[in-house]
């Protein structure tokens, strides 16, 4: 029987390491295999991710209130925010404050309420409400 040996070529370690550590350090230059091969993994990781992967960056879901809201400066660098009478049905200070973070809240994010002052006509009626507001 003639047996013949096939060898198969030997891949070397130090071949090998030198290759990894080229990936790894991106030193290999344009227009190469190596370089084709690193862009095109970054490109499948970057569009096949979001299939696989739920990153929960979702926007939240806020209704916009329908009062009528107007947005002004105060001079200070903050913003008063006057909002209707007719829109708040509370008539405590905990329902008053909860009404009106309701309204403002799609606006303008997640702000609380360090004052209000009611606006009231001639008659003593509620006509608006002037809100000073701070951001979290």
């Amino acid at each position: 029987m003639n047996t013949k040996e096939t060898k198969l070529p030997a891949v070397q370690a130090g071949q090998l390491w030198r290759t990894i550590r080229g990936f790894i350090l991106w030193s290999h230059e344009r227009g190469t295999i190596q370089y084709d091969v690193m862009v095109t993994l970054i490109l499948l990781f970057v569009f096949l991710s979001p299939h696989f992967i739920n990153f929960n960056d979702r926007p939240v879901q806020r209704n916009p209130h329908s009062s009528g809201v107007v947005v002004y400066p105060d001079g200070n660098g903050e913003f008063i925010y006057q909002v209707e009478g007719k829109a708040v049905q509370a008539k405590d200070d905990s329902g008053i404050r909860a009404s009106l973070l309701r309204i403002i809240e799609p606006i303008s994010g997640g702000v609380s309420i360090s004052r209000y002052e009611p606006m009231t006509d001639n008659k003593g009626r509620v006509i608006a409400y002037k809100v000073w507001i701070q951001r979290e």
